[in-house]
């Protein structure tokens, strides 16, 4: 009987910190890559045995520099990796070399273990078993648990021993359900916190099923049990239902076909970025996800600065560098499909406000829809400066062949930074803009070259002509247009970007 953990899911904020130490620390393959099914623009990256064997694979959704959750009951709360037994020691001074910090080895039902965390602060159990010795260094060979917070742990049980697992005991405070494989160990977290969704957190676990035909048997099972929402998907390379058990935790029943290797060689799974069927492969798509180098590949480092930003070099770089920054309830991502068809070979450099309204990202607060926050845009343009600097610095990139390419929100802060730092931006694409300072200074813009674009009828149209006479009178350069539009961006703004650009960059 097929039995046992399919696969576990977390999530991430730092994709390249989880690649270095699923794949640079623990060895494991990364053997698929893959546009989220849920959001399409979610990176979701699986890691296993070179085969991608059910069994061995966990998996992480990146929710890039997003909001950390809280594990509490209804979460599982540890993920334990087999190693074998002989090879604790290694891996206690390979994690003491990587400046990891590492508890034990101790004993946890009779095996030794090695507990850490990963970047994101998930716990991660190297645990010794009988698992073949096949010499060092070498990755572990397959998930030998997890562990579940569950504030009704009779119930929780219950409900999994269906799934080809029986009793194996009570150790601490622990009840331990075992497969043929491995263990689901259940913790009586009664009294705790419920579980946050978020960053830093294990979203659901999966049990494995050897074909459709059983899953359909336990979902028909599961709706006579009356165990409420059960949703089926086909996730390609294996097709699963998701079920909710009674503590809450995120239960997934994952059949071990079709496999990784339905849509990739199987001696190369997890080297090109796969589309789920449902998701229209455009080029604009993997703008949006962000980039990340294999343990040994040449990368760049990034940078603690003062905004969260993300930065995409292009395969064929010109030198050229398109700042972004979005509007109000956009993202560091928001700007990058359009910014690369305005310079297709140039460096994207991404930023995210930090004021919020309402909950959404902002480069300033607002008082009323057209009233804004005096000291927080004053305060926000000291800040992008300090990022401008070190942004500088740390990438290597030219002041003098930077574009910041700003959308509403983000278009009236880079036009309130001219103000306020003159000379820092030499050259700027502002669509739908408007003047946001009360008192506006009277630098010396004649070394900036600007192009405003107001839609026709945009509601917030009537106040562009305040902010082009302020950059005219002030000695810019500047290129004023109109375009049959609203608020939103449509082609002709796409168009007037690529020409104004090929103006300024020629030569």
């Amino acid at each position: 009987m097929t039995s046992g953990i399919h696969h576990v899911t977390a999530i991430t904020r730092d994709v390249q910190a989880n690649v270095d130490f699923w794949m640079g620390f623990l060895g494991l393959s990364l053997v698929k890559q893959t546009a989220g099914f849920e959001d399409a623009e979610q990176l979701h990256l699986f890691y296993g045995d070179p085969q991608g064997s059910p069994g061995s694979l966990v998996s992480f959704l990146v929710w890039q520099d997003g909001a950390p959750g809280r594990v509490g009951h209804g979460r599982v709360a540890e993920i334990a990796l087999a190693v074998p037994r002989a090879r604790i020691g290694d891996w206690l001074t390979r994690a003491m070399q990587r400046g990891l910090r590492v508890e034990g080895p101790v004993r946890e039902w009779a095996e030794p273990v090695l507990r850490l965390k990963d970047p994101d602060g998930i716990i991660v159990k190297l645990v010794g078993t009988d698992a073949p010795d096949t010499g060092w260094p070498a990755a572990p060979a397959r998930l030998r648990a997890v562990t579940i917070w569950s504030a009704v742990p009779e119930q929780t049980a219950a409900f999994l021993v269906p799934f080809g697992y029986r009793h194996g005991g009570t150790e601490g405070g622990l009840t331990r359900l075992v497969s043929d494989t491995d263990a689901v160990d259940i913790r009586d977290a009664s009294g705790f916190v419920p579980g946050i969704p978020g960053t830093g957190v294990i979203d659901h676990v999966a049990l494995r099923l050897p074909d459709l035909a059983a899953l359909q048997d336990h979902h028909q099972s599961l709706a006579r049990r009356n165990a409420g929402d059960v949703t089926v998907h086909d996730r390609t390379y294996f097709a699963s239902l998701y079920v909710r058990e009674p503590g809450d935790t995120l239960i997934e029943l994952a059949t071990d076909g079709p496999g990784m290797a339905i849509d990739e060689p199987a001696d190369a799974l997890g080297r090109v970025l796969m589309f789920p069927p449902h998701v229209a492969e455009t080029g604009d798509l993997p703008l949006l996800l962000p980039q990340f180098a294999r343990p040994g590949e040449e990368r760049t480092v990034m940078r603690d600065l003062p905004f969260v930003h993300r930065l995409r070099q292009p395969d064929k770089p010109d030198g050229q560098t398109m700042l972004l920054l979005h509007g109000t309830g956009g993202n560091e991502a928001d700007l990058m499909p359009l910014a690369h068809r305005i310079a297709p070979h140039a460096t994207l450099l991404g930023l995210r406000g930090r004021s919020t309204e309402e909950g959404v990202a902002r480069f300033f607060r607002r008082t009323s829809m057209t009233s804004f926050d005096q000291d927080d845009i004053r305060a926000e343009a000291g800040a992008f400066a300090a990022f401008w600097q070190g942004a500088v610095a740390a990438y290597g990139l030219e002041p003098a062949r930077i574009t910041v390419m700003g959308y509403s929100n983000g278009a009236n802060f880079a036009a309130a930074v001219m103000g306020l730092h003159p000379g820092l931006i030499r050259r700027a694409i502002l669509m739908r803009p408007m003047a946001v300072l009360e008192d506006l200074p009277a630098p010396d813009l004649s070394g900036l070259s600007v192009l405003t674009l107001t839609g026709a009828r945009d509601p917030y149209g009537p106040h562009a002509p305040r902010l082009n006479d302020w950059l005219a009178r002030q000695g810019a350069d500047l290129d004023a247009r109109v375009v049959q539009a609203g608020h939103d961006l449509t082609a002709d703004d796409l168009a007037a970007a690529i020409d104004w650009m090929k103006e300024r960059t020629n030569g």
